[in-house]
């Protein structure tokens, strides 16, 4: 007899039988997806059966990119959040600095979500203005990308970082003209090795933090993520979590590189609750700051010269020979590899590595990953999907961003065709889609409209040739989605012998009008068969 019974809508997103009107689960897992009839015989008196009307059960949402474990971490004590979804102006910026700095204890202040692209009146932040504002404790400001961080000069001796720290592998220390610090540190290493141990305290409440972090990917419906920088240091804190049972979501790990150009595990490493399947690296950096290796130039606007980024076409963090001696090691040693790409130089630089590295050592069933691939073109596009390079994309930089793309950034031709997803499509590749949490908050519905309607927060819409149908846009939070974490034959989607992971929704996203998407509702999350949001009744 079944643990459970729902009957509703049901979207199963598997192709074999993609509508029902019933799922039955028991032992955490799907044991029957059909009719009513179908499922009728596996009720039994202690079975729990619920109909949900007309609300719509899917299978639980996947986020292929995420940071849940950084994100915990920086939506907790602690770290102040700035970023523009929770203090959308300069003004509210610089006081909640203002107050962190006062409240602080001796060691300092930690800030995260800075933005002057959305948060109009900032600029880049110094090591004269933050040893002002903090003579006397360590400041660290995190810009909301996270490829970068803001600190002052206790900040730099709490960290041990001085002028004569060496540059991080695919990172550096900003410096001045003198060869001193700046107070500027770019990408995930650097900005690691200054932030560290202001945050190193979180450790000892990780599972509480994690739990608080399951619960606002629950509560959008989220019940798998991945963890894209995943620092092995982490392992012993993510284990005393799972013993705890605080894991209401399914982590997918992927470490970070490194110059051993190894992992302390074996690919796979793992259960269907927490495994590690893959490395990240990282070949560009992020648009807002200006270090994406582009073929064409940032335009000069008041925006572009504010941030020092005009008419420069960025840079990478790594040459394609560089690329490629990062990634074989890890690649021969079965790993999958993700690697972020937004500029389209960056992208031609890793698929030219990818395309030499495949050639020496085929093999079939790679799913090797492009990350946000913002700027990608649709021959970028081809040429990924004839080498088996799957691709993931930022889509929500089209609502939040939008309009500085195209306005600030870009113009209409590059920043119009920002996160192609029509032409993704078009290449043949299943896309999957993404927040980056906790750049933008962790949202599938709100990414599904997105990448159907194309409109940024002024209504302004992009490229409306890249638009996709809404059920390309569900395989993108489900099924593909999963595929891109090799996890396809546990969840994505409801068919017997996966997990019970569902998501119950407001309306069906297949019947609903596109401009309405976002504005669906999630009434419950079951997770392996347990209700873990909202209500079933």
């Amino acid at each position: 007899m079944a643990d459970l019974v729902l009957f509703g809508d049901v979207l199963t997103m598997d192709e074999a039988n993609p509508r029902a009107t019933a799922v039955a689960v028991e032992g955490g897992r799907i044991v029957a997806v059909g009719s009513d009839a179908d499922v009728a015989s596996l009720i039994g008196p202690e079975t729990v059966v619920h109909d949900v009307g007309g609300a719509c059960i899917m299978p639980g949402f996947i986020e292929a990119h995420g940071h849940p474990m950084n994100e915990a971490v920086l939506l907790g004590d602690p770290v102040v959040d700035i970023r523009p979804v929770t203090i959308p102006d300069a003004d509210g910026v610089l006081a909640a600095i203002d107050k962190a700095v006062a409240d602080a204890g001796p060691e300092g202040a930690v800030l995260n979500g800075w933005d002057p692209l959305l948060q109009k009146g900032l600029a880049d932040p110094t090591m004269k203005w933050m040893n002002e504002l903090s003579p006397d404790k360590p400041l660290i400001i995190l810009h909301n990308s996270g490829h970068a961080a803001y600190f002052n000069s206790h900040a730099a001796t709490a960290a041990g970082v001085t002028r004569d720290t060496p540059d991080p592998e695919g990172a550096r220390f900003g410096r001045d003209e003198s060869g001193d610090l700046d107070g500027v540190a770019y990408e995930s290493s650097a900005v690691i090795a200054i932030a560290g141990p202001v945050l190193a305290s979180a450790a000892a409440r990780f599972g509480e933090l994690m739990a608080a972090e399951c619960a606002r990917m629950n509560a959008v419906g989220v019940t798998t993520v991945s963890e894209m920088a995943f620092d092995p240091k982490m392992r012993a804190p993510l284990a005393t979590a799972v013993d705890a049972g605080v894991l209401t979501t399914r982590l997918r790990l992927y470490e970070m590189s490194g110059p051993e150009r190894a992992s302390d595990v074996e690919p796979g490493a793992g259960d269907d609750l927490v495994r590690q399947v893959g490395i990240k690296i990282w070949s560009d950096g992020s648009p807002w700051i200006g270090n994406i290796a582009l073929s064409f130039p940032y335009l000069d606007t008041p925006a572009t010269r504010a941030l020092g980024m005009a008419c420069s076409h960025g840079h990478a963090n790594y040459t394609g020979e560089q690329i490629l001696a990062i990634s074989t090691p890890y690649y021969e040693r079965g790993w999958q590899i993700a690697c972020h790409a937004h500029g389209d130089e960056a992208i031609t630089m890793v698929l030219d590595a990818w395309e030499k590295m495949l050639a020496a050592d085929p093999r079939p069933d790679h799913r090797l990953r492009l990350e946000h691939v913002g700027a990608m073109r649709p021959d970028q596009f081809r040429r990924a999907a004839a080498l088996g390079v799957t691709c993931s994309l930022f889509v929500d930089h089209l609502y939040y961003w939008g309009d500085v793309l195209v306005g600030d950034l870009f113009g209409t031709d590059h920043g119009g065709h920002w996160a192609a997803a029509g032409s993704a499509l078009a290449a043949g590749h299943r896309i999957s889609f993404h927040n980056d949490g906790p750049v933008t908050p962790t949202n599938p519905l709100r990414n599904i409209a997105d990448a159907v309607n194309r409109r940024s927060r002024s209504g302004q819409v992009l490229a409306p040739d890249e638009r996709i149908p809404v059920e390309a846009a569900l395989r993108a939070q489900t099924v593909d989605a999963a595929w891109h974490l090799f996890s396809d034959d546990a969840v994505g989607s409801l068919k017997p012998g996966l997990h019970a992971d569902m998501v119950v929704l407001s309306a069906n996203p297949l019947t609903v009008e596109s401009e309405n998407l976002a504005d669906i509702e999630v009434k419950a999350t079951v997770f392996a068969g347990e209700t873990v949001y909202g209500s079933l009744s």
